[in-house]
C-alpha cells in the first residue's frame, strides 16, 4: 500500500498497440506442428501468456513487421490467441481472432477467439468478428436479436453508431495428405 492510501500499489501494463498475426505448421508431432505455426506467425521466440479478450482503450493496430521489432527473444508477451490442429488427411481447420472497436476511443473493445473444423477463412473470420461485436454491443447497451444474421446485426451496429469497426485475423489449412499434424494459429499480440 502507498503511504496515506488504502489502495495497494500495482504495476499496470496497458498495451498501446496490437499486432495481428497468423501461421501454419506441419510435423509428425503435434507440439512441433504448433511450434511451426508459431514460427510462421513470427511469435515462436517469445514466452506467450494468454490473456482474456479486452481490446484496451486508445489501442492501435500496428503492421506485423513493425510491431514484432518491439520484442526480444525470450520476452514475456501477452496474446489473445486461437489455435487448432488435425492429423486427419484433408480435414479443414481454422483459427481466428475477431476484434470489435468502439467509436469512443476512451472505451474498451473486445477480442474473441474462435476455432473450427470445416470452415474456410472468410466464414471463420466473420464469425469471430461477430462474437467480438456481440460482446461489445452488450456492454454498450446496443440491442440486437441474436437470431438475426451476421449481416443484419452488422447493420444494426452501424446504425447505433457505437461500434466503429471490426477486424479479424484468421488462418485455415487443410490437413496434411499423409496424416502429419497440421496446426493453425491466429493471434492478437499486445504491445506495451
Amino acid at each position: 500500500m502507498t503511504e496515506g492510501s488504502n489502495k495497494p500499489t500495482t504495476t499496470a501494463i496497458l498495451p498501446r498497440h496490437v499486432i495481428l498475426t497468423k501461421g501454419v505448421g506441419v510435423h509428425r508431432e503435434k507440439l512441433a506442428s504448433f511450434e511451426g505455426a508459431l514460427r510462421d506467425a513470427g511469435i515462436a521466440a517469445f514466452n506467450l501468456v494468454r490473456v482474456s479478450s479486452i481490446f484496451p482503450p486508445g489501442c492501435r493496430i500496428l503492421p506485423r513487421a513493425k510491431g514484432l521489432k518491439k520484442f526480444s527473444p525470450g520476452q514475456i508477451t501477452f496474446v489473445v490467441m486461437s489455435d487448432n490442429a488435425t492429423c486427419e488427411p484433408h480435414r479443414l481447420v481454422s483459427a481466428s481472432v475477431g476484434i470489435a472497436i468502439p467509436k469512443d476511443p476512451t472505451k474498451y473493445g473486445y477480442l474473441s477467439e474462435y476455432h473450427s473444423f470445416g470452415e474456410r477463412e472468410e466464414r471463420a473470420g466473420d464469425y469471430a468478428e461477430d462474437l467480438a461485436a456481440q460482446m461489445l454491443a452488450t456492454t454498450l447497451g446496443v440491442q440486437f436479436n441474436a437470431d438475426t444474421s451476421y449481416d443484419e446485426r452488422k447493420e444494426i451496429w452501424k446504425i447505433s453508431g457505437e461500434i466503429v469497426r471490426s477486424h479479424n485475423v484468421t488462418q485455415s489449412a487443410v490437413g496434411n495428405k499423409n496424416g502429419l499434424w497440421t496446426s493453425v494459429v491466429a493471434a492478437a499480440v499486445l504491445v506495451g
